[in-house]
C-alpha cells in the first residue's frame, strides 16, 4: 500500500469509547467515594501528625506513580490552591545521580529502600504509589520503612497485592484496571495535598 494511500477506516465508534471511558471513570470514582473516607481521613491525620511534629512526607512509585509523586510533593512544598507556609514533602523519583547509581550498583529494585535509609527520619510520613501492590521496590522500601519504625500509607489498587500486613494504612481504589486507578490515586493525593493546606492555612 502506498504511503499517499487513504486511511484505513475502523469500526471503532469514538463516540461509544468516549462515553465507555468517561462512565468507567464515574463508576470507579463513585465506589472510591462509598469505601475510602474513614482511609483519606485517616492519611490526612497521620499527615497532619508527621508535619506538626517537623516530619516531612516521602512519596514514591514508578512510571506514572513516579510522575504522581512529584506532583503531589511539588504541591505541598510550593502551593496547591493558596499561598501559605511551605509544607515539608519531597519525592525520591527526582535526584539522577542516585537513581542510576543504586540502580547500577545495587539494582533497581533497591531505588527507594536505599533513599529511605539514607533520608527518612523518625518522625517522617512513608507514601508508596503502586497501582498493582507488587512493584518489588516498593514493597521492599515499606519494609525497610517498617524496619525503621516509619508510619507508612499505601496507595494501591485491586486486592492491594503484597501491601496487606507490612503498612499501616491502605488507601485501596476498587478497580483493575491501571488507568483507573491511577486517575483516583492523583484524585486523592490532591485531596489530601487542599486538606493539609486549608489545615495548616488556618493553624
Amino acid at each position: 500500500m502506498s504511503l499517499t494511500s487513504s486511511p484505513v477506516v475502523t469500526a471503532i465508534s469514538w463516540d461509544a469509547f468516549f462515553q465507555s471511558e468517561l462512565k468507567e471513570h464515574l463508576m470507579v470514582a463513585e465506589d472510591t467515594q462509598k469505601s475510602m473516607q474513614n482511609q483519606f481521613i485517616s492519611l490526612v491525620e497521620m499527615a497532619i501528625n508527621t508535619l506538626q511534629k517537623g516530619g516531612k512526607i516521602i512519596f514514591f512509585g514508578n512510571g506514572g506513580s513516579a510522575a504522581d509523586s512529584q506532583h503531589l510533593a511539588t504541591e505541598l512544598t510550593v502551593r496547591y490552591r493558596k499561598n501559605r507556609a511551605a509544607l515539608a514533602a519531597l519525592a525520591l523519583t527526582t535526584d539522577t545521580s542516585a537513581l542510576t547509581a543504586i540502580g547500577n550498583d545495587f539494582g533497581f529494585d533497591h531505588l527507594f529502600e536505599r533513599q529511605i535509609e539514607a533520608l527518612a527520619k523518625p518522625d517522617d510520613l512513608i507514601i508508596g504509589i503502586t497501582t498493582s501492590g507488587k512493584s518489588p521496590n516498593v514493597i521492599l522500601a515499606f519494609k525497610k520503612a517498617q524496619a525503621l519504625g516509619l508510619k507508612t500509607v499505601a496507595f494501591t489498587g485491586g486486592t492491594g497485592g503484597e501491601l496487606p500486613g507490612i503498612v499501616d494504612l491502605i488507601l485501596c481504589v476498587p478497580s483493575f484496571t491501571t488507568s483507573r486507578i491511577q486517575e483516583m490515586h492523583i484524585t486523592l493525593g490532591q485531596m489530601l495535598c487542599g486538606a493539609l493546606e486549608d489545615f495548616f492555612a488556618n493553624s
